[in-house]
């Protein structure tokens, strides 16, 4: 009985865990001074309530984080070679494609451009942690680290030394296609670390920028399976 009761309390630990090392959350770092610089089995069910994932119960994800009245938008979908993100197993490859733009908000939408505030998008980070049933994994199955302009999808960005322009509505960062590695066999999740620097205006019109670094953790349920996620091929540039 008391091996019973021992084992029940080692599994529930090991799910609190789990479930709190993979809820999602943006971070924005300390500010800078300005610039003088489907139906699922049961099984997978329990492992996508331990998983907090908007990304995996919703086939996406957005966040909104406000940096001194600017909007900053990460939105990450899967694309379409797999798209079925309840299919995503240990094994075999996974694509997603993420975008990051940016609002003025003292400005409304339909404003004149030259009264918004430009921010520009320098580089772009990403990390990749997993998680197991009994705890945080050794893997990393995903790494991003580059100049924003030289990969996005546009291919003639609107840029200067600061990087590529991100304000709404004339730029826009977008990076397609991207692969999420094979993992151990007993992976459950994989949480995204993502982290963008960038630099924002001062007022419409000024030549004084400052820098900031915008964060935010994307957690993705990864389901139990003999069998690989099966990736369907898809043309270059495709979505």
């Amino acid at each position: 009985m008391s091996g019973n009761v021992g084992r029940g309390a080692r599994a529930t630990v090991a799910a609190l865990t789990l479930a709190l090392a993979l809820s999602g959350c943006s971070l924005l770092e300390g500010k800078d001074e300005p610039e003088s610089e489907t139906t699922t089995s049961p099984s997978e069910t329990a492992v996508q309530n331990a998983v907090d994932s908007q990304f995996t119960r919703d086939g996406t994800f957005q966040s909104h984080i406000d940096v001194d009245g600017v909007d900053f938008v990460y939105t990450m979908y899967p694309t379409k070679s797999t798209p079925r993100t309840n299919e995503w197993y240990p094994k075999g490859q996974k694509f997603f494609t993420f975008t990051f733009q940016a609002y003025d908000l003292d400005r409304g939408l339909r404003d004149k451009f030259s009264t918004k505030r430009k921010v520009y998008l320098d580089r772009v980070q990403v990390r990749s942690t997993t998680m197991t049933a009994a705890g945080p994994g050794s893997e990393s199955p995903y790494r991003l680290n580059v100049s924003a302009r030289k990969v996005t999808f546009d291919p003639e960005p609107v840029a200067t030394d600061k990087g590529m322009l991100i304000t709404s509505p004339k730029g826009s960062f977008e990076l397609r296609n991207q692969k999420i590695g094979e993992m151990a066999v007993e992976t459950r999740g994989v949480t995204l670390a993502f982290n963008a620097t960038v630099w924002i205006q001062e007022s419409a019109g000024s030549s004084k920028f400052y820098r900031r670094q915008v964060r935010q953790s994307v957690p993705i349920a990864i389901f139990e399976s003999d069998k690989p996620t099966v990736a369907t091929p898809i043309p270059i540039n495709s979505n």
